[in-house]
């Protein structure tokens, strides 16, 4: 029977934090507190701090936090937002549910994200907000798109969704456009116990506009200011963000060391590429990503040996179905098609163990001999 190496291990996390977890949720359930109300607000205090923000809105999920997020910079139809053919696909339907017209940009070849030298080209006379994906757990190079959205006078929202406590040149991911906006999926560095997300903004204007937003529009109770919705964070996964908010730095780091001995296990092997950290960069490795020409091969022989990986995402947005009407082909955005066709996630969360990466760097090597 070989050895069992799941792709990530949620249960091991939990674990380790059981007591603090039932304690919170047994606070939440003592106050009948689940629909927004203190517990999410504590976390929002707690999560702006850490982010070094000015404002957290706790918010149902990430993809309604990217919605909220363009919402609240007044994207709506007839509008273009510039972003990124691979990534995960709620990315582009926040676009779309503001009824605007998603833009693409292919990604850099060495870091997988929106390369800043063809941002340019694809800004039009309709161009509002730009939306750079931080992938992986690394940001994208954000000093030269903020030039470029300056010089057109066009916003940006961070996608921050795979990048909690990630940063660039020293600043948080998140922080550093007109807002930012997270995923607290249970499979993120920072999850829930469910769907929650976040929007972290240093403007007055866009925190108060999202918090109306996320409430069917009000301002004051019962008084409507716009169209919004029922998008509130539960106060059952503020509670229970609270608990896990305070290991974040430390399960950071431990994707970084677990990161860095893939790196010496797969080092001196010339038939896959390892992930590349940016100079300016430093990944929280929300996952790991390895390329290779024989990637379903690779994948196949390492499932029968018990190592679970995954793909992501094996189809870039602008080839997606839903997004045909848009007009692309294959060759559209080559590096991005390229990347989706070698890309394999391997195992990793933060309580790994060290012989289990190098379990799965064994077999890899095996794979290739």
């Amino acid at each position: 029977m070989p050895t069992e190496i799941p792709f990530i291990d949620l249960k091991a996390q939990n674990n380790s934090i059981h007591n603090e977890i039932m304690n919170a949720l047994s606070e939440v359930f003592e106050e009948s507190a689940f629909a927004g109300g203190k517990f999410v607000k504590k976390f929002e205090n707690h999560f702006a701090s850490y982010c070094l923000s000015r404002f957290a809105i706790g918010v149902s999920s990430g993809t309604d936090a990217l919605f909220l997020a363009l919402k609240s910079l007044g994207v709506g139809p007839g509008h273009e937002v510039i972003t990124v053919p691979n990534t995960f696909f709620a990315t582009v339907e926040a676009i779309a549910c503001c009824g605007a017209i998603p833009v693409f940009v292919d990604i850099d070849k060495d870091h997988y994200t929106m390369d800043p030298n063809r941002l340019e080209g694809a800004i039009t006379s309709r161009s509002k907000v730009i939306l750079p994906v931080h992938l992986y757990g690394q940001s994208a190079d954000m000093d030269p798109i903020m030039r470029i959205a300056k010089k057109w006078g066009i916003g940006v929202i961070e996608d921050a969704c795979q990048a909690h406590g990630a940063k660039y040149n020293d600043r948080f991911a998140g922080t550093i456009g007109d807002a930012g906006c997270f995923s607290f999926y249970p499979s993120k560095n920072l999850g829930a116990c469910g769907e929650a997300g976040a929007v972290i903004t240093n403007r007055q204007y866009l925190a108060d506009r999202t918090k109306m937003l996320r409430d069917h529009g009000q301002k004051n109770k019962n008084v409507h200011h716009n169209i919004g919705g029922n998008h509130r964070m539960d106060g059952i996964q503020g509670a229970v963000l609270n608990v896990k908010l305070r290991y974040l730095t430390e399960w950071n780091l431990q994707r970084r060391r677990h990161a860095q001995l893939y790196h010496r296990v797969l080092s001196n092997m010339d038939d896959i590429v390892l992930p590349k950290e940016a100079p300016y960069a430093d990944s929280v490795y929300h996952l790991y990503i390895i390329r290779s020409d024989q990637r379903d091969e690779l994948k196949h022989f390492l499932a029968e040996r018990g190592i679970q990986t995954g793909i992501h995402y094996p189809v870039p947005i602008h080839l997606q179905p839903a997004c045909a009407h848009l007009g692309h082909t294959v060759g559209s955005f080559p590096i991005a098609e390229t990347f989706a066709r070698q890309a394999l996630s391997l195992p990793l969360f933060s309580e790994m163990k060290p012989h289990q990466i190098e379990y799965v760097g064994d077999a890899i090597q095996q794979f290739f001999i």
